[in-house]
């Protein structure tokens, strides 16, 4: 298992067989952690976003640019304002809350322009040596947004795919983008849902920026539960970041080595402030009553273990997707990137009175074997002081049954898939996580989807984590359930070679805690996770890791839940005249050689394999003879690698070309 120091190492190993260019950034002054006092900043709650009409389903969102207090202080003590993004004015976004099967719609607008109109640069460098949404005319376009509902049941062109981002005023859009208006049924358990942003390539940019927020499902009985609700039901989003000594947002870009692009995408990104709510190291005043907690990771890479520096237990009554069967008393509560936990913490006992009770953290960087926290600064999460007097008898209870029914269990899957969570290097020899299946290694975004459901099947995915890292893994649309996880011979194994797999040792099931519903769980390295799915709703869809940083650096693939439908096909050869595509399979550009006995009208077009048309590449009157077409696949015509159809229709017939982009 490698250690940071090893992963580096061995990538200026790769440095020095391959080098390519790049540019090293001046380095910036930035803030010191220890500088920040730690526990005066009060706890924001984030404010209840409420609908265009008192009552309605139908909310408008704008996602802007503003400065907003972090608790930050300058040398002098005087107060730093940071430049920010967020929904509706608000870092993190105001929280939504939503009624089970009570539809509602957003229209989320991209805003990010200034008071002329006219687009915003982006906050940070953007790596465009990365497979990204790259709008025509970058950077002046603007910058591409689009909201992905985090643990929603929603059909896919509501999804938020990387590639339905658009940018100010809707003036460009990426090939998936189809609506302006998201639908949410909301046809699911209460559960801590979130909202965040998800362009392809830059996501962990622009939710760094601040692009992130609750969204709140409740249902008729949990309000019979007897919880605590109003003020003491309260959202906790634990975030890092780091900051220029100016206080404003500052995100990691110089290369590692010399010889790599830069601004560039780096393994993981692990900022040295701790913000909860939007805010440094706050503290939160409370009774000795009963509260409870949804927690939210929202960071980029950093994993929370948490504790608490008295003897305060956690009872956890739900997970990503809803509540338990039963609560779980935790001393610790581990969440990767991506995962909520509902939780009640009761501060009741006389012992903590007048106390200041921290909530720290133990998790390594990267989870699990990684450097070890400062326990000054990221080992420090936010406080809570037990010094109001209690309003009132605490009435509220901690049910010993969750749920009007235990949650059901998925018996014999339909089909049990065998993928792969692996470690590679890019052209740049940087670090490159990626996802795949266990018989074909590695895969890109780009290349031909291998996870096809059919619709209402129940899956069992089996993830086989070949990297020295825990990996969150993220699933859009369903709900899981976790089985179990079993040891393998890493030693042995070799993704593209299934017979490789030699599991060691029993199965040993998922922690009480992880029992519920889940749509992110932290799968292991060197064990293979393995968790059942019914996909009920048809559409394209995407799994990935959700460590930001992974996910943008090609750790995210589609699935395609039902029958994927191409327009065309690779059939219906004529003889009336010829094409030949070279080369093919393509890397960057092909040359299309039409050979027509007859003139007329042409259309030649391609298109991938859903069925979708991307590009029109001629539209012309033809004399009969030799025509040469260029289909050039990268620049601001860049298409992901797989399998594309090209198709030519006329006068003397039609012709139709399985093409393959491999680069």
């Amino acid at each position: 298992m490698k250690t940071v120091i090893q992963k580096r190492v061995f990538l200026m190993l790769q440095m020095v067989l391959c080098p390519a260019m790049a540019f090293i950034a001046q380095s910036q002054t930035l803030l010191n952690p220890s500088s920040q006092e730690k526990f005066v900043n009060p706890l924001p709650v984030p404010s209840v976003m409420q609908p265009m009409i008192p009552g309605g389903t139908q909310y408008e969102v704008s996602m802007t640019q503003f400065q907003q207090y972090l608790g930050l202080k300058d040398i002098n003590g005087d107060s730093l304002f940071t430049t920010v993004w967020g929904y509706n004015g608000s870092y993190p976004g105001p929280t939504i809350e939503a009624r089970r099967n009570v539809p509602i719609t957003v229209k989320w607008k991209n805003e990010l322009t200034d008071s002329m109109g006219i687009p915003l640069p982006h906050l940070f460098p953007v790596d465009t040596t990365l497979h990204w949404a790259m709008p025509t005319n970058w950077p002046s376009s603007g910058v591409p947004l689009v909201t992905h509902l985090h643990g929603g049941h929603v059909q896919s062109a509501s999804d938020g795919n990387p590639n339905a981002w658009f940018t100010p005023g809707f003036e460009q859009t990426g090939s998936y983008f189809s609506q302006q208006v998201y639908n949410y049924p909301n046809d699911q358990e209460s559960a801590t849902v979130w909202y965040h942003d998800h362009v392809l390539g830059i996501t962990r940019l622009n939710v760094y920026a601040g692009l992130a927020g609750f969204y709140i499902l409740r249902d008729t009985w949990e309000d019979n539960l007897n919880l605590p609700s109003g003020n003491y039901e309260i959202p906790i989003a634990i975030q890092d970041r780091m900051f220029t000594e100016d206080g404003q947002l500052y995100y990691p870009s110089t290369p590692e080595e010399p010889l790599q692009p830069d601004p560039s995408i780096l393994p993981e990104m692990f900022g040295n402030f701790i913000l909860v709510n939007g805010k440094t190291w706050p503290v939160l005043n409370v009774e000795p009553r009963k509260y409870r907690f949804r927690f939210l990771n929202g960071s980029d890479s950093r994993f929370y273990n948490l504790f608490f520096s008295e003897p305060v237990p956690f009872v956890q009554i739900g997970t990503d997707g809803g509540f338990l069967n039963a609560p779980v008393t935790l001393n610790q509560m581990l969440l990767g990137t991506g995962e909520r936990k509902d939780v009640i913490i009761d501060f009741s006992n006389p012992a903590l009175w007048e106390k200041t009770i921290t909530l720290k953290n133990g998790a390594n960087t990267p989870y699990p074997d990684g450097d070890e926290i400062d326990t000054l600064t990221t080992g420090l999460i936010m406080a809570f002081k037990v010094n109001v007097p209690l309003n009132g008898a605490d009435t509220t209870v901690i049910p010993t049954i969750l749920r009007p029914s235990p949650i059901p269990v998925f018996g014999t899957p339909d089909n049990t898939r065998q993928l792969v969570l692996m470690e590679t290097v890019d052209e740049f020899y940087r670090l490159k996580p990626q996802l795949g299946t266990s018989a074909l290694g590695a895969l890109n975004w780009g290349d031909q989807i291998t996870e096809n459901p059919i619709l209402d099947a129940v899956e069992e995915w089996q993830v086989i984590n070949t990297t020295p890292d825990a990996h969150p893994i993220h699933l859009h649309m369903v709900n899981f359930q976790v089985l179990n996880r079993q040891q393998f011979n890493t030693s042995l194994y070799v993704p593209g070679n299934p017979s490789s797999l030699v599991f060691l040792g029993q199965p040993t099931l998922p922690a009480d805690d992880e029992k519920g519903w889940k749509d992110t769980e932290v799968m292991y390295p060197g064990e293979v996770t393995r968790i059942r799915a019914k996909f009920d709703l048809e559409g394209l869809y995407l799994w990935h890791c959700h460590i930001l940083s992974h996910e943008d650096h090609e750790m995210m693939r589609p699935f395609y839940v039902g029958t994927m439908t191409p327009v065309i096909t690779a059939t219906g050869n004529t003889t009336r005249f010829d094409v030949e595509v070279m080369p093919n399979p393509v890397i960057d550009q092909t040359l299309i050689r039409m050979e027509i006995n007859i003139d007329g009208n042409y259309t030649a077009e391609i298109y991938n394999s859903l069925g979708q048309r991307i590009k029109v590449l001629s539209d012309s009157y033809y004399k009969k003879g030799i025509h040469n077409l260029l289909w050039n696949t990268t620049g601001t015509d860049k298409v992901e690698n797989g399998i594309y159809f090209l198709h030519i229709t006329g006068e003397a017939g039609e012709k139709n070309v399985k093409i393959i982009l491999n680069r």
